[in-house]
């Protein structure tokens, strides 16, 4: 049984929703579940701003999950470009080939079987079983958990073991058991775009007669968090090797960043390094000896990812002789402009006048 602080916030959450919430997204009163599954792995660690563009090209290009299914797995990678976080893509590829192979291209229609789909969590879940079943399952996502900490005065770390159950059982019990998509779409948006991360619209929010972050004027406290993440730093030096218009490529399938993607010839480093020095290493060079010329050194490129950071360096160079390097292949530019790279190379191509 719900408190009186409980049935508060839930009325009044549901009236804001009806009443004044008027945040629009193409997603939105969707009741297809490949679509809202869709939608709900792009969002994953991105912003609606930028992955609202991903979603409707994906839709546009792959309406179904059959479609989906059948695609060549490099045209969606390529699809996925600059999404970052290349496992959700991947797993996108095998729940939907799962899904139409085996179940007939039909979503399961129970949290249950949701969940068990590769890449689906609870959150995910939650989200496809309401949005599209209309079941009682609440989503619990950063902007939830940082609402109900805000409102209940809940100091338990949201990135705790502890806590991720405390804010899963707390919003299944506040929610409207009669109106789950309305009330999970309610929460998820009032967190969006009144009680923010930074700079909360307090004077605007309906809960704040009972919000206690609000009443002890401490809306900054909350939520609490764990861990104070240490980035680890990594430099990227990339050998731009070409040869008659072609560059030496590969696709990384070691299990770390960018799986999947491809790269030129890579040297890492744990610091910054000379790339004077760097030229007269074995490896690459040694296999290239004096057969060629050094065309440019790029400047230092930054992609900034949840766990680290990448510092990338391309050094561009013009063979005079076609050489053999295990695991790459040799590409035109025309070819390459259609597989999927890491943003930092990609940035490095629009930066650059020879791969325009």
């Amino acid at each position: 049984m719900k408190s009186a602080q409980e049935s508060y916030f839930s009325r009044g959450l549901l009236r804001w929703n009806k009443e004044i919430n008027r945040r629009s997204m193409p997603w939105k009163g969707e009741k297809d579940p490949y679509k809202i599954w869709l939608s709900e792995i792009i969002l994953q660690q991105t912003r609606v701003e930028q992955g609202l563009a991903y979603y409707n090209r994906f839709v546009k290009n792959y309406p179904t999950v059959k479609k989906l299914a059948a695609a060549d797995e490099s045209a969606v990678f390529k699809l996925w470009e600059g999404l970052g976080y290349y496992s959700r893509c991947k797993n996108l590829i095998a729940t939907a080939k799962f899904i139409s192979r085996e179940l007939d291209g039909k979503f399961p229609d129970s949290y249950e079987n949701i969940l068990q789909l590769k890449g689906i969590g609870p959150y995910t879940a939650a989200a496809i079983a309401s949005f599209a079943y209309n079941l009682p399952y609440a989503v619990t996502d950063g902007n939830v958990m940082r609402v109900l900490a805000r409102y209940f005065g809940i100091s338990t770390a949201i990135d705790s073991t502890a806590g991720k159950k405390y804010f899963s059982q707390l919003a299944n019990k506040l929610l409207a058991i009669n109106e789950p998509a309305q009330f999970n779409q309610a929460i998820m948006d009032f967190g969006a775009t009144v009680c923010k991360p930074q700079s909360p619209l307090c004077s605007q929010c309906v809960l704040k007669k009972k919000c206690i972050a609000f009443i002890d004027g401490e809306t900054d406290k909350y939520p609490v968090k764990e861990s104070r993440l240490v980035k680890k730093q990594r430099w990227f030096y990339y050998i731009v090797a070409e040869y008659k218009g072609a560059c030496y490529i590969r696709k990384r399938t070691q299990k770390d960043i960018w799986q999947n993607l491809h790269e030129f010839y890579l040297i890492e480093k744990d610091k910054a390094a000379d790339v004077n020095n760097l030229l007269t290493m074995p490896g690459f060079f040694k296999e290239a000896a004096k057969k060629f010329k050094v065309i440019a050194v790029s400047e230092i490129f930054r992609q900034q990812l949840t766990h680290q950071t990448i510092h990338g360096c391309f050094i561009h160079i013009e063979l005079n002789k076609k050489i053999h390097i295990e695991g790459f292949e040799i590409c035109d530019k025309t070819k390459m402009r259609n597989l999927a790279f890491p943003r930092l190379i990609t940035g490095y191509f629009e930066g650059s006048k020879g791969f325009r």
